[in-house]
């Protein structure tokens, strides 16, 4: 019985080598090696498909990791090492500037950072997250979408300024904090991370 398999396990394409110099050049050849290159390249988009899904579920994966960091993570942390009465007051500001970077990022920050090719900061293509969507861009990340690439790069410019407030915890008020992180996210964080690319 195993040597009966032992034939039908042989790809038909092997067994066809030993029949190839005679029919190598006849017309059908041809044509049955339409099909087979159809196939091939029809594997090759699904293998590439595979490849761009796979790089986007772990890019969205070490997004969600990073921002982890920045909500229970720094918030958490933070919030253990200030004095009981203001455990409430770093905790929020965490969560705060989770919120005032995510608009910020997403009215001109994105764009700020990378977009256009000013050799300190960037233009205002992608403002309002204008052309930022399903398709990869080229420059940056070929095989993820540029929306992942966009969030994904949000989490770091979350999670910056959130580190910041561990040296401002109980010497700022909350309005002063916020004030100060949307400056420091527009003069500082935004022309260092165009210049870095």
């Amino acid at each position: 019985m195993l040597l009966a398999m032992v034939p039908a396990a042989v790809p038909v394409h092997a067994r066809q080598l030993g029949a190839a110099p005679a029919s190598q050049s006849s017309p059908s050849s041809r044509q049955a090696s339409n099909p087979t290159n159809e196939k091939l390249a029809q594997l090759d988009q699904r293998v590439t498909g595979a490849q761009s899904s796979a790089d986007n579920a772990w890019m969205l994966v070490s997004a969600a990791l990073v921002l982890m960091m920045t909500g229970p993570g720094l918030a958490l942390f933070y919030g253990g090492l200030v004095r009981r009465k203001n455990t409430l007051a770093i905790m929020m500001q965490s969560f705060m500037l989770m919120a005032v970077i995510t608009i910020m990022w997403a009215l001109v920050g994105y764009s700020l950072c990378f977009g256009g090719n000013g050799p300190v900061i960037g233009g205002f293509e992608h403002a309002f997250l204008r052309g930022v969507g399903a398709e990869p861009n080229a420059d940056y990340a070929g095989t993820i979408p540029q929306m992942t690439f966009m969030v994904y790069q949000l989490m770091f410019a979350i999670i910056t300024p959130a580190l910041i407030t561990g040296a401002t915890a109980e010497r700022m008020k909350f309005s002063g904090t916020v004030v100060f992180m949307i400056l420091w996210f527009l003069v500082v964080y935004a022309p260092l991370a165009h210049c870095a690319h």
